[in-house]
């Protein structure tokens, strides 16, 4: 078969049992006649319509023709570039799908102004790829609208350059039809995170020119072995490792991804938001090479490889990229049922989107700083000073701790900053996570907030170069970016986790202090 794993598994005789029972009570054949009674009566209902992802490597095959002839429609008319406006399971696969292939796709996954700003050009040779399953996401819908707003200016048809993926029958579906757009229904059965192969994943890859009916064979490839009850199946030995170790208190995995393609922000999203609830879950920490440093409370993973690493908790997954897809979203399937929680919902992700909307409609007042600085203000600190707040946070992080950095700016102009994540995980010893908002918070989280209570937090926001207003709203893009930031930390904080705000005035000074903070 096309993907390989090897686990280390001579000293986790649990893993083996846990395979074992797997084995006996045909999890993996049930899995992929979609049984919904696999996670137990509360998960059994969300699982009912959660569970079309194990045949998308058929179903998904109609969408092709389409997608390829669309490509082939707007290259004719001088249409080459591809933006996504996407968040989440509508973004991440087809940034995975498109580096891996090496084609164009700029993915748009956030309200920073700045960023946005800087992706409206070229407009007469590009496709904007609108994608949400209800068109609620706010994020999404802003950046619909600013792009509406462009092409009209510009004197272009707005119809003729953005494209619609979007669940049917759902409000987007029908604007966007009423609006005479190309509109690709997705399967509704198929929740945003495994959502890889369905229209999501596929129409943005197809239009930037990925081969998507190859992807669709590689997971077809690996279908047979990963519906196959036996104790050799790859999907069920990746997920008992993956929740025996989260059960047994190893419950972060470091993702070392060796072929470049960023799989691992993908994994990410599907791991921590479909096991982080319950006060439970796993932890995925995206490493950028195999010399980061690991804790004890690490899995190490390596994907790409086929050299398994030395850790005693390790993996290596290897193999096609349709085949990866398939062999996470059957292990993380796998480990919900160990864990004993839902993989397919998400419960704690809306309590953040409540509190952004609170603060952006004025139900609710923006908190005021702790301390008003030129550089910066600080929010949830008595310290004066970025160094003296950042060492203040730090002090928090103990044994059991991890650290989330949360850089709210544009991580375009911004690329690099991801290595402070394993520098200050090699002086703290603990596992340290690095997100940009507001894109973590349709992955990590939902791990955030409903996993291990263990996260201490260091959000960075700034004040844009320019803001931009969002057609139809009575926000900027600027305001609701800081809503976003501000809502997050409160539900943090009523949860009981420590939450330091750094909204920088200098963006230059102000990363120069963080930096040199965190050394």
């Amino acid at each position: 078969m096309t993907n390989r794993l090897r686990i280390q598994t001579p000293q986790h005789e649990s893993v083996e049992s846990a395979v074992e029972a797997l084995v006996a009570e045909r999890f993996a054949s049930r899995l992929f006649a979609e049984d919904p009674t696999l996670w137990g009566p509360e998960a059994e209902s969300e699982a009912a319509i959660r569970l079309s992802w194990v045949t998308l490597h058929e179903s998904s095959r109609a969408l092709v023709p389409d997608i390829v002839a669309l490509r082939d429609e707007l290259r004719g008319r001088g249409v080459s570039r591809v933006v996504l406006c996407g968040m989440g399971g509508s973004s991440l696969a087809p940034e995975v799908i498109c580096a891996a292939e090496g084609v164009e796709l700029d993915v748009l996954d956030s309200s920073q102004p700045d960023m946005v700003g800087s992706a409206i050009h070229d407009l007469e040779a590009t496709v904007v790829v609108v994608s949400s399953k209800s068109g609620g996401t706010v994020e999404t819908d802003s950046q619909r609208r600013i792009f509406e707003q462009a092409f009209t200016d510009a004197g272009l048809d707005p119809s003729a350059h953005i494209v619609v993926v979007t669940d049917p029958g759902s409000p987007l579906d029908e604007q966007a039809t009423a609006a005479g757009y190309r509109v690709f229904r997705a399967d509704p059965h198929v929740g945003g995170r495994y959502s890889a192969l369905t229209a999501f994943g596929l129409v943005p890859s197809g239009l930037a020119g990925a081969d998507i009916a190859a992807l669709l064979d590689q997971a077809g490839q690996v279908v047979a072995d990963l519906e196959d009850d036996a104790a050799s199946n790859d999907g069920l030995r990746l997920g008992a490792l993956l929740g025996v170790a989260a059960r047994e208190g190893v419950d972060k995995v470091v993702l070392f991804d060796h072929d470049g393609r960023g799989l691992g922000d993908w994994i990410e999203q599907l791991v921590a938001e479909s096991t982080g609830k319950d006060e439970t879950g796993i932890l995925p920490v995206v490493a950028l090479s195999p010399g980061d440093p690991v804790t004890s409370d690490e899995i190490v993973v390596h994907v790409g490889t086929e050299d398994l690493p030395s850790q005693p908790w390790s993996a290596a997954v290897h193999g096609s990229l349709g085949g990866q897809f398939l062999i996470w979203e059957v292990a993380t399937a796998v480990a919900g049922r160990i864990l004993s929680i839902d993989p397919f919902d998400q419960p704690d992700v809306e309590s953040a989107k409540a509190a952004a909307r609170e603060l952006l409609g004025g139900d609710a007042s923006l908190p005021e700083p702790d301390h008003r600085g030129d550089v910066a203000d600080v929010y949830g600190s008595s310290a004066t000073s970025v160094a003296d707040a950042i060492g203040e946070l730090l002090q928090q992080v103990g044994d059991r701790e991890y650290l989330a950095l949360q850089l709210y700016l544009d991580r375009w102009a911004l690329q690099g900053l991801e290595s402070l994540a394993p520098r200050l995980a090699a002086r703290l010893s603990r596992p340290v996570t690095f997100g940009w908002g507001p894109r973590f918070l349709h992955s990590t989280g939902q791990y955030h907030k409903g996993g291990t209570p263990v996260g201490v937090f260091l959000q960075v926001t700034c004040d844009p170069a320019e803001d931009l207003p969002v057609p139809g709203r009575d926000f900027t893009l600027g305001q609701f970016i800081e809503s976003q930031a501000a809502g997050d930390a409160q539900v943090l904080r009523d949860k009981g986790r420590p939450v330091l705000r750094l909204h920088l005035h200098d963006l230059e000074a102000g990363l120069a202090a963080i930096k040199d903070a965190l050394a």
